[in-house]
């Protein structure tokens, strides 16, 4: 973009969050608010991050996970569509990240790199592959690892997979997921919603300390970020 957004507003309030035991805890809630250049004709940014109980988690967390609901925050931010147009969208992440992927959202809509849609996954019963075909864009959620047996950095909310189908994963064996992503495993192609090397997207979140899964050899994971 031609010009940096402005920041309008940071304002912190306190929000009651049910434990789950009949007690409350008050935790705070956080509202950003980002002026966007004149020459963009967006909108203002906004993102508000939340906590978040195991209820409104659903069936993305259970008691074995490894950190619980008040390790974890809801963000509700803008998001440009394909469009076009400007739309809420949902993400639950770390706690000790969500300011970052507020703000790296922030770059994201200004820069005008568009998403289908951004859901919290319990919308599609946690199941991943429904998740990824809808091409949603999603963070947190209690699984193993792709393949393996360990628990994904999507267990703690600290990984996010954007536009899946357009930045399908492709497995060691050349399997492509989700299968509707396979036209784009050619990646010379400049679809919208589409992440290379070094493009704004990617370098929005290695900013701040984010890795890119397009980077690796094998599997080859052009959707995922995550921060180690």
């Amino acid at each position: 973009m031609g010009r940096i957004a402005k920041l309008i507003s940071i304002v912190t309030v306190a929000a009651s969050v049910a434990l789950g035991t009949g007690a409350m805890a008050t935790a705070a809630e956080q509202h950003i608010r980002l002026e966007a250049p004149a020459e963009s004709g967006l909108p203002p940014y906004v993102a508000v991050i939340s906590p978040v109980t195991a209820e409104r988690l659903g069936k993305s967390w259970r008691p074995e996970c490894p950190i619980g609901p008040d390790q974890l925050r809801l963000i509700n931010l803008s998001v440009l569509g394909f469009d076009g147009k400007v739309h809420r969208g949902e993400l639950i992440v770390a706690k000790d990240v969500a300011t970052e992927i507020a703000w790296t959202f922030g770059d994201l809509y200004f820069n005008r790199y568009p998403m289908e849609r951004v859901q919290t996954v319990e919308k599609y019963d946690a199941d991943d592959d429904k998740s990824m075909e809808a091409n949603n864009t999603s963070a947190f959620n209690c699984r193993k690892i792709t393949g393996g047996t360990g628990w994904s950095n999507h267990s703690y909310g600290r990984a996010i997979d954007i536009n899946p189908v357009q930045n399908p994963y492709v497995s060691s064996r050349g399997t492509v997921y989700p299968p509707n992503g396979a036209p784009y495993v050619d990646r010379t192609r400049n679809d919208p919603g589409m992440i290379h090397a070094d493009d704004s997207t990617v370098r929005a979140f290695e900013s701040r300390g984010w890795d890119w899964g397009g980077y690796w050899t094998t599997p080859i994971d052009y959707q995922h970020f995550e921060k180690p």
